[in-house]
């Protein structure tokens, strides 16, 4: 590996690291202010490995799909 490559896979390893930290700390504030706006949040959970979770600001639940062009679909309500 030459010198130019070795440096570029180092900063990528730092950078990787750096993001690793950063979701460690993170505490859900991000993910509260957009429900505090109005705007729904996905996230990923090991229970339903075949969709993603949608949460509304109301609380409310719904594992869903996102097809190759993006579209929502709702699998259930939680």
């Amino acid at each position: 590996m030459d010198m130019a490559a070795a440096r570029l896979a180092n900063e990528a390893f730092l950078l990787s690291r750096q993001f690793e930290r950063s979701l460690a700390i993170e505490d859900g504030r991000a993910a509260q202010q957009h429900l505090t706006a109005g705007r729904a949040i996905y996230y990923g959970d090991a229970c339903y490995p075949d969709g993603l979770i949608k949460k509304y600001p109301d609380g409310r639940k719904q594992l869903v799909s996102v097809n190759h062009r993006g579209e929502i679909s709702v699998l259930q309500d939680l």
